[in-house]
């Protein structure tokens, strides 16, 4: 064991832990949930003291041997080692104190050793004045959390990026199958499948750019504001070297915010790529519904496409194959629907010159963007990839829909298309019978107006 003080007294620790009092305390007062901060929360952190020691040793306020150590624990720890020693629970002290202290002390005591000084000897290095030299948890942790969302950005885009493909080719593949469109639920004029699924992959498309756009925000870094944005006890130089290091080790091009001040009181830009998730979780509610009532039935349903078979569907009704895919896709986006309303009310809860609940914000947003991207390539592969048409229900359904009398309305008006639809719907005949019958148009006529082409808006 080995004994630590802070300003509160003394505590004893195990020896063999390099975080220090400071993460014990909050050990003590926060056993909420047993999660721990997202790694990329926890690398983005690691980042930001490593860029604030190379500024600081620049500036001469950090000497080259203690500047040394910390940079090398830091390289160490962003090689993946002592991540155990992060144990920090997500729902703590407001601000994100405790995580800021406890990577503090983890990289003190693993540069302590490095220095060849035992863990806990804060005099050779310590934790707030060497490590933390020139910043706050106010400036450091939302940093951390731009640079953490920027990077799991990037795994959600390129997530998104394979979804959109797979759709997009099975709208190429099924360009040629003709079905009836729904409108209200109830039959419309005809459209083609391969149009439905390019309209998924468009609107997939639409929410890449506004992922792409809420972005930009996070580049913007309020690091170097330390405590209210006023940039105190940061020396001249530091904000604009420490972000520069910090566009150097991430490959994102950040910049430092235009009012510190304002860095610090807003987190507008973590509440904005929240709801642009949650917009994106709109749209994949929508095309994993729809997924789930094209392929429904197969007898009592519509069975307009046949999904892949991933597993057994029922432990009791033999042979029943569910739509489990899209299923789950739902699930995952009514979480984070759910953790967006988190997230806003947190944005809107700052008071004068700092949100203190941006812990609860960055795990929430790191949650649903980590599923989202751990979930669309699978989705992708196990269900759009393996779809097949049912091309002779699509080819039933929109010959006898009533609604095919539609097309007719430029050629013999809407109320005698009306009579024809009547007619159709009480001898339960098809509305071509029924032209067919009446003598309106020829044979090449009834070919013309009623072609693919004509009926999907492919014509001129």
């Amino acid at each position: 064991m080995r004994i630590e003080r802070d300003s509160l007294g003394e505590k004893k620790l195990p020896d063999t832990v390099y975080y220090g009092i400071q993460t014990a305390r909050a050990l003590e007062n926060f056993p909420v949930s047993g999660i721990r901060e997202h790694p990329a929360f926890i690398r983005s952190y690691v980042w930001i003291k490593r860029a604030a020691a190379e500024a600081n040793r620049d500036l001469g306020l950090l000497d080259a041997d203690r500047a040394a150590a910390i940079l090398k624990a830091c390289d160490e720890i962003l090689s993946g080692s002592l991540q155990d020693q992060f144990v920090v629970d997500v729902f703590q002290a407001g601000a994100g104190t405790s995580f800021n202290m406890n990577v503090n002390e983890v990289l003190a005591n693993r540069a302590l050793e490095l220095m060849g000084k035992k863990r806990g000897e804060y005099g050779s290095l310590h934790p707030n004045d060497h490590v933390n030299m020139a910043q706050s948890t106010n400036d450091t942790f939302p940093t951390a959390m731009h640079l953490s969302a920027l990077v799991l950005h990037t795994r959600v885009r390129t997530s998104l990026e394979q979804l959109t493909s797979s759709l997009r080719r099975k709208g190429e593949e099924f360009a040629e199958v003709i079905k009836s469109g729904r409108t209200h639920l109830q039959d419309a004029v005809p459209i083609t499948l391969g149009q439905e699924f390019s309209a998924y992959a468009a609107a997939l498309d639409r929410c890449a750019g506004f992922l792409q756009a809420a972005a930009g925000q996070l580049r913007e870094l309020p690091l170097g504001g330390t405590a209210v944005g006023t940039g105190l006890n940061a020396a001249p130089g530091y904000r604009e070297r420490a972000v520069a290091y910090l566009s150097k080790y991430t490959g994102f091009e950040l910049t430092s915010a235009p009012d510190l001040r304002e860095g610090m009181q807003s987190r507008l830009a973590i509440a904005a790529m929240a709801s642009t998730v949650k917009l994106l979780a709109l749209e994949l509610t929508r095309v994993a519904n729809d997924i789930r009532l094209l392929a429904s039935g197969p007898l009592t349903g519509l069975d307009e496409i046949i999904l892949p078979a991933v597993q057994p569907g029922s432990s009791i009704m033999p042979g029943k194959v569910n739509p489990v895919m899209a299923e789950c896709l739902n699930m995952i986006a009514f979480y984070v629907m759910g953790s967006e309303t988190t997230i806003s009310l947190a944005a809107q809860a700052g008071q004068l010159e700092l949100n203190v609940m941006m812990p609860v914000m960055i795990y929430s947003l790191l949650q649903s963007m980590e599923l989202i991207a751990n979930y669309l390539p699978v989705f992708a592969e196990k269900c759009i990839d393996g779809i097949r048409p049912n091309v002779e229900r699509c080819r039933r359904y929109y010959e006898t829909s009533p609604s095919l009398a539609t097309v007719l309305n430029p050629v013999i008006g809407y109320n005698a298309a009306a009579e024809i639809v009547k007619q159709a719907l009480r001898e339960n005949r098809s509305i071509i019978d029924v032209v067919r019958e009446r003598g309106i148009l020829s044979e090449e006529e009834l070919r013309k107006v009623f072609s693919r082409a004509n009926l999907t808006g492919s014509s001129e």
